[in-house]
Formats: C-alpha cells, structure tokens, sequence
C-alpha cells in the first residue's frame, strides 16, 4: 500500500543517549518499526475512497431512480382508486 518512513538507527540513537542500553535501543527500534509496519495494511488511501465514493454516488442515483418510480406507481394507484 505505501512505506512509512521510520528512521531505527535514530531512534535506537536517541535511546542510548537517553542512558538506555544499546541492545535494548536496538529491541526497541526493531519492534516498533515491526508495529508501524503491520498497521501500515489497514490504512486505507486517498485512491481507495475515491473509489469507493464513485461507487456509492452510481448507488444512489439507482436507489433515486427506483424510489422515484415506486412513488409514481404508488401515486398512479391512489388516482386510480379515487378517480375510477
């Protein structure tokens, strides 16, 4: 879908200087790089809603069109009955 840019040497840098051991500077980096990444499958992008947009606007121009002619027929009933 697309790449996030998430720098893990300057992460685990920014930990050692933080006084956090440089393994666990390393772990850390790894695993959030891990995170973002797995995340990274459930965004959805600008291309996808536009899409998806298309196809619900083509939707409801059907679902206008079929409510106009049940109204029609409805009304073509109620004339019938009173004007017969």
């Amino acid at each position: 879908m697309g790449t996030a840019i998430f720098d893990t040497l300057q992460y685990a840098k920014r930990l050692k200087e933080a006084g956090v051991s440089e393994k666990q500077a390393e772990v850390q980096a790894e695993t959030l790089r891990e995170i973002e990444q797995s995340h990274l499958d459930e965004l959805v992008t600008k291309q996808y809603l536009d899409l998806r947009l298309k196809d619900i606007e083509s939707e409801m121009k059907l679902l206008k069109w079929m409510l106009g002619i049940v109204i029609a027929g409805i009304a073509s009933l109620i004339l019938k009955t009173f004007f017969a």
